[in-house]
């Protein structure tokens, strides 16, 4: 018999369901990190973050109990997007969410490829510096442009998956990194900042 922590967190939500709140209490510890990274990203508050990981649990909880979740899909994915839209809420209540939306002809062939990274510490150091400034200028961003960098290059998600995460198309998701793109290399070349990868 397989032990629970041999389960997937898509296995271990299906246990809770059925009663198992040591089920729940692993996948916490699993995914805490990761989601209370994303939340805090995204708010750039501590407290508003802790806020928002303990609502969107409360949420998570809720919707197991209610099955509303389907193992069909990565379950991070899932509790990503309950996270997104208990932080749209939270925007929506404090009438703070300004969504740059995107124009009809996005143009993202400017965009690096993800496989740009040597193995050469000296090119490896210049890197790390890079991604450290560019995860700075990124604080400056509105947050839905900030939430879909966030999801792209540190979280490795596709447009397809970041548009299902977020409740929005892909082009709105594509528009909106455009967007981030145009203000990053604006800020980086006001503060004479050379973001580029070697």
């Amino acid at each position: 018999m397989r032990t629970l922590t041999d389960m997937t967190d898509e296995e271990l939500a299906m246990s809770y369901v059925e009663g198992n709140n040591r089920a729940f209490d692993l996948l916490l510890t699993r995914n805490q990190y990761k989601l209370f990274s994303y939340i805090l990203f995204v708010v750039h508050d501590r407290e508003t973050a802790e806020d928002v990981f303990q609502e969107t649990f409360v949420k998570v909880i809720t919707k197991l109990h209610q099955n509303k979740y389907k193992p069909c899909g990565k379950f991070n994915a899932w509790l990503i997007r309950i996270a997104h839209n208990v932080i749209m809420d939270m925007y929506r209540l404090q009438k703070n969410d300004k969504t740059v939306e995107p124009t009809t002809n996005n143009d993202l062939s400017n965009l690096a490829d993800g496989q740009m990274f040597e193995s050469n510490i000296e090119n490896e150091f210049v890197n790390q510096q890079v991604m450290s400034d560019v995860r700075k200028l990124m604080s400056y961003l509105p947050a839905p442009q900030r939430e879909v960098v966030y999801m792209r290059y540190y979280q490795q998600m596709t447009f397809k998956e970041i548009s299902q995460t977020t409740n929005v198309s892909i082009n709105t998701a594509l528009g909106r990194m455009r967007y981030a793109m145009m203000n990053l290399r604006k800020m980086a070349k006001e503060h004479k900042m050379v973001l580029q990868l070697v």
